[in-house]
């Protein structure tokens, strides 16, 4: 009788041991959803840059509690990090970096310090020694300048609390500059250069314009990051603002004294650009930029054209990127108008779009649009003679049975092939960034384009030109410009220059695998002749 009690006890709890975890499982699985909602609600509210995270991606300890945790929320701006429980209280408690505040009654700037989770492999200012590296919440960093230091050298530090904004001082905007710009009775640009005077000499902000739909991802943690470097009012989301917008902080700065830094693929660049275009339409030309890419996802053949390479994936750190940015050269980009009037709609007014790239029509447009099925049912789309007429300069070039037509602006096309050279075998004129000039191509066909992208042919130079006009068949064509495709019916094409923008050019690193020899002979030249080739 006994044995058998005994029996029904351990099985009771053997039941209880399995089930308790898994109704406690349930539980929280349906906690989890409300706590969230909660969560953003507060997130929504907070000046705290604030994310929620399943799992920290090294040894992370709350800032409230001081206790260990796997899960919570930490702020991008300030790197302050907590649990669930302990959010409410940091976000009351823990101050975020202040976008705008005045300086100390002597001008001075002092150091936010943030105590704990330092960045890995991070050393005190005083001793010189590894921080962080006890099991605790310990050692301190400031959120401007990124120094760290020791809980116990703090007090030793040589320059008391005052905060020089580290190694990208040039490139910050201090709270104190935006305070004073806000307090000003006449905004003027005297008066923006009189106040960036406190901001050291060579003082030349960067905006970050980030798209986080570009690069699996990449584009949300670049924001995190460069919001951790920068005064986050200088970092902007461009699903949430559009750059026109972003950009009339640019009106707020000395007159040419701002680089905007594009992550994202070609045509977030070529978005900026239009942006940047509406500020001359508004009588802001001594406010433009200059503008520099981080390339995010594939192709993007303007970044490699102007050395930035065809995509980042974070095989540098962000604080490399900037040093980049810092060290690019100044160019000139043309950029172009391409009207498209439809044929018998005399009385609508073109289609017109901006190019920066390139335009073609044909099977490189059928690529982009994806017409492989159409092409099946409709062979016809690439009988030889889509192309009536090409006229470059206003002089009529005799066209041999093509079957597409690239025009391009810079030296890179289809992810990464250097078009007008082709295989590099014959000799053809020099292309530039800024010389006023397109270079005309044209295709035999899907295959041909095929070969040339892998250097076993030659497009069909057509020739050089500032102005190109196509009048095309009557069938539907697949046509692009910079990667956007439609499709097109019968028309004719013109593409006039329509304005310059100024870039950054990156020469410090190749951007393709060529022969190393002739890439390295290239290079030389390109800066000085900025071709745009690379």
């Amino acid at each position: 009788m006994e044995d058998s009690r005994d029996d029904l006890t351990l099985l009771l709890w053997t039941s209880l041991a399995i089930l308790l975890p898994v109704l406690i499982t349930l539980w929280c699985s349906f906690q989890r959803p409300k706590r969230k909602v909660q969560l953003k609600d507060l997130f929504r509210r907070s000046k705290h840059g604030w994310h929620y995270t399943d799992l920290f991606n090294k040894p992370t300890y709350c800032c409230v509690c001081t206790q260990p945790i796997l899960q919570g929320a930490f702020c991008e701006c300030c790197g302050i990090c907590s649990d669930e429980v302990c959010v409410r209280k940091a976000d009351h408690t823990l101050p975020c970096k202040e976008i705008m505040a005045p300086a100390q009654a002597d001008g001075s700037f002092l150091h936010r310090w943030v105590r704990g989770n330092v960045p890995l492999a991070s050393y005190c200012t005083v001793c010189k020694q590894q921080c962080g590296t006890q099991p605790k919440l310990c050692d301190y960093r400031c959120v401007w300048c990124q120094a760290t230091v020791h809980d116990d050298c703090k007090a030793g530090l040589s320059g008391g609390e005052q905060c020089d904004l580290g190694e990208f001082c040039s490139i910050i905007i201090p709270p104190h500059y935006l305070y004073q710009v806000n307090k000003l009775r006449r905004r003027h640009p005297d008066e923006y250069c009189k106040l960036a005077a406190a901001c050291g000499r060579g003082w030349s902000p960067l905006l970050v314009l980030a798209n986080t739909r570009s690069g699996n991802n990449m584009g949300e943690v670049l924001l995190g990051e460069f919001r951790t470097l920068l005064n986050p009012v200088q970092v902007f989301d461009l699903s949430e603002i559009q750059p026109a917008k972003a950009l009339q902080l640019c009106t707020l700065l000395p007159p040419g004294s701002v680089r905007v830094l594009v992550c994202g693929g070609d045509g977030t660049v070529g978005w900026v650009l239009d942006a940047i275009d509406t500020m001359k339409l508004k009588g802001q030309d001594q406010f433009i930029p200059r503008v520099t890419i981080l390339p995010l996802g594939t192709g993007n053949d303007l970044s490699n054209s102007l050395g930035w390479g065809s995509g980042y994936a974070g095989e540098i750190p962000v604080e490399q990127v900037i040093r980049n940015v810092l060290d690019a050269e100044l160019v000139k980009m043309d950029r172009w108008k391409v009207q498209v009037a439809s044929k018998g709609t005399y009385f609508r007014k073109p289609k017109v779009l901006s190019m920066n790239n390139y335009f073609s029509v044909g099977p490189d447009a059928l690529m982009a649009l994806n017409f492989h099925a159409h092409r099946e049912k409709t062979p016809s789309v690439f009988s030889s003679r889509i192309i009536n007429k090409l006229e470059l300069d206003g002089e009529r070039v005799a066209l041999p049975s093509l079957e597409g037509i690239i025009v391009c602006n810079i030296g890179y096309w289809g992810g990464g092939c250097r078009l007008w050279e082709g295989m590099g075998d014959e000799p053809c004129p020099p292309t530039r960034l800024d010389d006023g000039l397109l270079e005309v191509v044209g295709v035999f066909g899907s295959f041909h384009c095929a070969q040339i992208q892998v250097k076993l042919a030659n497009p069909v130079r057509l020739g050089q030109a500032h102005t190109v006009r196509l009048v095309l068949k009557s069938s539907r064509m697949p046509m692009q410009v910079d990667g956007e495709p439609w499709a097109q019916g019968p028309c004719t094409i013109t593409i006039t220059h329509k304005t310059q923008a100024l870039m950054l050019y990156h020469s410090a690193e190749q951007t393709d695998d060529d022969d190393e020899d002739s890439s390295a002979s290239e290079g030389e030249g390109h800066l000085a002749n900025r071709t745009k080739n690379g």
